[in-house]
């Protein structure tokens, strides 16, 4: 008998050790125009143990004028004092793009967007070894040193600037495919690997990508990244959260047998939806101050509120009367988010977390304790 217990109570300590035998790999999405990390910024990394950036380098678009894709929207400079973070470049690709680009386009696309990679890269360690380059040259408290002889600075960044090479591991493609567009796209991406052979590729993986595989069809990619948020229209009058909910990515993560290795994106994030006679008139990121006005807004439920005057908020205007739905995912569902997504779908060390996106002001919202329990929670 005492056997018996020793054995059970082994059997239930072991099971119990295993919840957590992996620890993902901890990511954000970076979406902005530039990439300037200052302390604040150094130290959210830091606290969160954040190890990897997706960066968008680059969109391309389909210029009517020219009737050809071209990258647009280049992000201006990248500084990161962390160098331990590492980076995937990122490009958005409209779907219009692979609808009206012929193969030859596509063949062109995919070394354009190749070239523009490098002289990002080129860029960001140029800025790397001016940096390096500074603490070599103006030591800590050089000017104390009763010897200090300072080096040439153009000399020293030559160096150190040669030592860096631009060699990205992976580069993501992110792209609202159709099934119209697949056969396109699925051209580009492999276009896109025959300029990066050693590069992984990955591409966005939408919800409605992920439930209905055989119409969407699986990329010919590394992996996916699958993107567990915006699962509705945030233009409709009658969505409640078009972000997401719980509810809406259980309808979609209903099934197992994704043929792809999939990293994990959510969100992080709020905005507000702006309607005028239930016609949409605009998204609003930076709403707080018009949130805590309540003269001139009015508070009708526990997310909707209407204009009691005529406001510019940001660069859009509203008139009195127009209807404000605030959206954002709160804590308990991304806890019921982050169980659907391990109910279906295998997670190990080598799987990434990505929260969209890296914004002190998102994550000062949902507080770094809980975002590293988040993370923790695969």
């Amino acid at each position: 008998m005492k056997n018996l217990v020793f054995i059970l109570l082994f059997v239930v300590l072991s099971s119990g050790s295993c919840e957590n035998e992996h620890e993902v790999i901890r990511s954000f999405c970076y979406w902005k125009t530039d990439l300037y990390f200052q302390k604040e910024e150094d130290s959210l990394i830091q606290k969160l143990d954040v190890k990897h950036l997706y960066v968008r380098f680059f969109d391309v678009d389909y210029n009517p004028y020219s009737k050809e894709p071209l990258p647009v929207a280049t992000i201006g400079s990248i500084s990161l004092n962390e160098s331990n973070l590492d980076i995937t470049p990122s490009i958005f690709i409209t779907n219009e793009v692979v609808l009206k680009s012929d193969k030859k386009q596509l063949d062109s696309l995919a070394v354009r967007m190749a070239k523009r990679i490098e002289q990002i890269g080129k860029k960001m360690n140029d800025t790397k070894a001016e940096r390096i380059t500074s603490n070599i040259v103006y030591p800590k408290d050089y000017y104390k040193q009763e010897n200090y002889k300072r080096l040439n600075y153009d000399s020293v960044k030559s160096i150190e600037a040669a030592k860096l090479k631009v060699d990205f591991k992976e580069i993501l493609i992110d792209c609202d495919w159709t099934e119209k567009s697949q056969k396109n796209y699925f051209y580009l991406l492999k276009q896109i690997k025959s300029q990066f052979p050693s590069a992984k590729i990955t591409a966005t993986i939408r919800l409605w990508q992920y439930k209905y595989a055989t119409k969407a069809g699986i990329p010919p990619v590394d992996k996916g990244l699958l993107m567990c948020y915006n699962i509705t229209k945030p233009d409709d009058f009658q969505t409640k959260n078009s972000i997401g909910t719980s509810e809406e990515l259980a309808q979609y993560i209903s099934h197992s047998d994704y043929k792809l290795k999939l990293d994990i994106a959510l969100p992080l994030y709020s905005w507000a939806v702006a309607f005028r006679g239930n016609q949409f008139k605009g998204i609003l990121s930076d709403y707080d101050q018009l949130l805590n006005d309540s003269i001139k807004l009015k508070k009708i439920s526990d997310t909707k509120y209407i204009l009691q005057d005529d406001v510019l908020a940001g660069q859009t205007y509203l008139r009195n009367g127009d209807e404000i739905r605030i959206e954002k995912i709160s804590g308990d569902e991304l806890d019921k988010m982050i169980s659907i997504i391990k109910n279906k779908i295998q997670i190990d060390n080598q799987t990434r977390v990505t929260f969209f996106s890296f914004d002190k002001k998102y994550i000062n919202d949902y507080g770094t304790e809980n975002i590293s329990n988040y993370y923790a929670n695969f």
